[in-house]
């Protein structure tokens, strides 16, 4: 059956290899080895095959590679990669391509591969730049690593890397967590995502949480270097324009925007998750069951839910609210046909009192005190219809 939606104009990709598994990670990765691989991109290549013939779409406008570690790859094999992409699907001008990757994972040779493929945004899993944090969280790498993938992507040509942080970690202090944005900043990368640890189910972090062996910093430590980090990012030329994510000016992740305003997707490989017509659909998880299918010349996808009108509106709300702009009435109407304060008028009006919403003749969206209550805000938006 092929699903109708013209609109749709960016795919996900998940690669899900890496060195080791961090002890805070509930992704769908794997350690594993190089044959697998190449068996792995064997499927992924078939698979792309068919999620292309699936749908009617546009030339692609934003990919992401995501993982796992994309860069985990050898430069053959990501070689490959790109060769399958350009081979299924083509690219809009100006298409924004990613890759994930973790520092100590890429050389020139790798680098260039990926440039030469059409990969213009690079994004490095740092964390930290301090070395005891990195390894209390199962990194592989040191503080040294990400200086010199730092260079090797500058070397190769890279003009757009984001940098991802983790704050809120086992022993960590408002005053170790100013050291590594001092250092992140003396960077520069054009883009940081920054996020607060969660402490996620069937991880190492859980097991020695629930026994009382992972000590986190309390809360109002939590809230303090959350502010840290926005104030600094601000004041060092970055807007803060998602709840998680600050840029420079023009360095805006767009395929990450494409989630946030509730926009479709297409998706491959194992474990991903895709969005198109109003209905989700996610791909077999292990590896092996993926292989199989994907070479026997069959999608691999085990689930799908259609998403009602409903929770299309909820969706609408909670993922655009993430963005410091929020949600605009013209979008929310063009996009659903009927009027937000028609659907959302109860919660809209009850967090507004409270201070924790703004609304104007524009849209809605969290007031600066609302980002530090933004999950309960969201909840807000479940089932109200």
């Amino acid at each position: 059956m092929t699903l109708v939606n013209k609109q749709v104009s960016s795919l996900y990709v998940h690669i899900p290899f890496c060195a080791s598994k961090c002890y805070y990670c509930d992704f769908n990765s794997y350690v594993s080895t190089s044959d697998v691989m190449d068996r792995y991109l064997d499927g992924l290549d078939r698979e792309l095959e068919l999620v292309a013939a699936s749908y009617q779409h546009e030339p692609l406008q934003t990919v992401f590679f995501g993982g796992g570690t994309p860069t985990i790859f050898d430069a053959r094999q990501s070689e490959r990669m790109m060769q399958m992409l350009h081979r299924h699907f083509r690219m809009a001008d100006g298409v924004e391509i990613s890759v994930e990757s973790n520092p100590g994972t890429v050389d020139l040779d790798k680098l260039h591969v990926l440039k030469d493929g059409g990969v213009n945004r690079l994004s490095f899993g740092v964390q930290s730049f301090d070395n005891d944090l990195l390894v209390k969280l199962g990194r592989l790498h040191d503080r040294d690593a990400v200086y010199r993938s730092w260079e090797l992507a500058r070397q190769a040509g890279f003009d757009s890397i984001n940098l991802d942080l983790m704050f809120g970690l086992p022993g960590q202090t408002v005053e170790t967590l100013q050291s590594t944005l001092k250092a992140l900043i003396e960077l520069g990368p054009e883009h940081v995502s920054a996020y607060s640890l969660k402490v996620e189910e069937g991880t190492p972090f859980y097991t020695w949480y629930e026994r009382g062996k992972l000590i986190l910093p309390p809360e109002e430590d939590e809230v303090q270097m959350y502010q840290l980090v926005m104030d600094t990012f601000r004041s060092n030329g970055y807007e803060m324009y998602e709840i998680s994510n600050y840029a420079k000016p023009g360095h805006r992740s767009r395929h990450n925007q494409v989630y946030w305003r509730n926009e479709p997707y297409l998706a491959a490989g194992s474990g991903a998750h895709g969005y198109v017509g109003g209905v989700r659909y996610i791909n077999q998880k292990d590896v092996p069951q993926y292989i199989e299918t994907t070479v026997g010349g069959k999608r691999p996808v085990v689930d799908t839910e259609e998403i009602t009108e409903v929770m299309q509106r909820e969706d609408t709300m909670i993922l655009g609210l993430r963005l410091l702009e929020g949600v605009t009435f013209a979008r929310f109407r063009e996009k659903h046909g009927t009027e937000m304060l028609d659907v959302f008028a109860g919660p809209i009006a009850k967090y507004r009192e409270r201070g924790l919403l703004t609304v104007d003749d524009v849209g809605v969206r969290l007031t600066p005190e609302g980002i530090f209550l933004a999950n309960e805000v969201y909840a807000a938006f479940l089932g109200d219809e």
